[in-house]
């Protein structure tokens, strides 16, 4: 499991052709940005007015005392399944042991009254664990547990039908958050945990019916994973695996250190709408080696202005995209609300770069070259029938390989002022690509073949829309930059019915 930024990268042998070029970047610009305004009132403003919790016990409910270290795990353990537990105000504690932590029963409820907050003393690794499913957290703020990498605190195991509503997670290692199956994650601030605000990740299989919405999404990623572990594809502020329908609508995603969304191996059936997605580190959001989704409605600005810029300094002429899809696509023979993926009705303002469609030719099931080792497409249940001879022929040479296909790319508005940003070249691109394929040795995709696919016979459509400013456009490889007129012109015959309007800005 692990995907990251190499599938960015292109082979030795390609990169070996492309002429190194100067960025442009006004590197006296602080890369960092500051921190970011509140968003319009249809956008999701948590943290800093979160919404309180009840001030006396409901009834029935049973009463936790913060001071008594350790009162809420052990009553816990003596209720019967289904019991409501009220948290009074104050800083409730476990035991000091690093293992203590909560372990709810089917049904239980936890209601933190104005000021309830459970902390970990950066001593406790969990704070909600088990597989009880059907739990719900409201008005409790969780903070200052130490989970390890790629593990969380609320929801340690990923039990299914859990509800975590008007809740505060902050300030945590690992994952602020996991998911299960039919969970609700909303009106909550999850912010400035160590890896991710949530990870939504089940080894036993995949994740259905995932809600997460009217949430604050921001800082996460305190740790730099990237940098501790580079190339690890581990960071961000919500990642997905093998998630099979999730709506993702009215959450204010920014500033965390990486991408903001990424949807990352066989994810399918995603509709995200009506978000603001801003200042990112890295890409917005990352759909990648997955199917089917719906991106509609949402604003998008000033993103990948970090990543994006320390690429193009380092002379690499990938174009790092604030939308990316990577290897993934519509498919009609995998259930879904849609059989294609649709990126309609979104503002993108002064990002890094646009919307950039790839696929890595070398990355295959069974290949060497696939970072989601052991995974497969959805098409294909075993992975070994991979391999060849079969996978020259069909129908396996077609489903051994996630596609970027049947993408349609309309009606959205692409405002890019260059000033704003902070450099000349490398940060107007929009793009559909592959690279040459070459690896392994056995491979049936060697050559332009994917490149030539990808370009013109996947049905990926850009049309309807409107630029401004100084866009250009990269078809095929990154070798081939072309203006809006080829753009638009024979072979490509992109962007039918869409305006252009050169000026920076507007």
């Amino acid at each position: 499991m692990g995907i990251n930024w190499r599938h960015w990268a292109l082979p030795a042998a390609l990169l070996a052709l492309a002429l190194p070029t100067a960025t442009g970047c006004d590197s006296s610009q602080d890369a960092q940005l500051k921190p970011t305004a509140a968003p319009a009132a249809s956008a999701a403003r948590v943290c800093a007015k979160p919404a309180a919790g009840p001030a006396k016990a409901p009834a029935g409910a049973v009463t936790v005392d913060p001071a008594v270290a350790g009162d809420l795990a052990a009553k816990t353990k003596s209720r019967p399944p289904g019991t409501t537990f009220w948290l009074r105000p104050g800083r409730h504690r476990l035991d000091r042991d690093r293992y203590a932590q909560v372990v709810p029963k089917k049904g239980d409820v936890y209601l933190g009254a104005p000021g309830a907050v459970l902390d970990g003393r950066r001593t406790n690794q969990y704070a909600f664990a088990g597989t009880a499913s059907d739990v719900t957290i409201r008005y409790l703020t969780v903070q200052g547990f130490v989970a390890p990498q790629n593990e969380g605190v609320v929801n340690h195991d990923s039990a299914d039908g859990w509800v975590v509503e008007h809740a505060t997670i902050q300030h945590n290692s690992g994952a602020g958050l996991m998911a299960g199956a039919r969970q609700q994650v909303r009106a909550s601030c999850l912010r400035d945990n160590g890896q991710y605000g949530m990870n939504a990740y089940k080894g036993s299989g995949p994740i259905s019916g995932l809600v997460l919405v009217g949430n604050e999404i921001a800082g996460n990623n305190t740790d730099d994973w990237e940098r501790k572990q580079p190339g690890c594809g581990c960071t961000g502020g919500v990642k997905f695996w093998a998630v099979n329908g999730a709506d993702v609508r009215g959450n204010w995603v920014h500033d965390n250190r990486g991408t903001g969304l990424w949807a990352d191996t066989n994810n399918n059936d995603f509709l995200i709408e009506d978000n603001v997605l801003e200042a990112n580190d890295g890409a917005a959001l990352i759909y990648e080696t997955s199917y089917n989704a719906v991106i509609r409605n949402n604003k998008i600005r000033r993103n990948n202005w970090v990543e994006g810029r320390k690429y193009a300094e380092r002379g690499d002429n990938f174009p790092f995209a604030t939308v990316y899809l990577s290897e993934s696509g519509g498919e009609p023979r995998v259930r879904a609300r849609t059989d294609k993926i649709e990126i309609y009705r979104n503002v993108l303002e002064n990002n890094w770069s646009g919307i950039t469609l790839w696929e890595n030719a070398d990355r295959f099931c069974n290949s060497p070259a696939n970072t989601s080792s052991g995974d497969c497409t959805l098409l294909v249940k075993n992975i070994h029938r991979c391999a060849r001879p079969a996978i020259a022929t069909g129908p396996l040479y077609a489903d051994c390989r996630w596609k970027t296909q049947r993408v349609d790319i309309h009606n959205n508005r692409f405002v890019l002022d260059k000033s704003v940003v902070g450099c000349t070249v490398k940060c107007d691109r929009m793009a559909v690509l592959a690279n040459y394929g070459t690896y392994p040795d056995w491979s049936p995709y060697q050559g332009e073949r994917v490149a030539e696919a990808i370009t013109l016979k996947q049905h990926n459509r850009w049309h309807d829309n409107t630029y401004v400013g100084p866009w250009s456009f990269v078809a095929h490889d990154p070798s081939r930059v072309l203006d809006s007129v080829q753009w638009q012109g024979t072979p490509y015959r992109q962007d039918a019915g869409s305006t252009f309007r050169a000026q920076d800005g507007g």
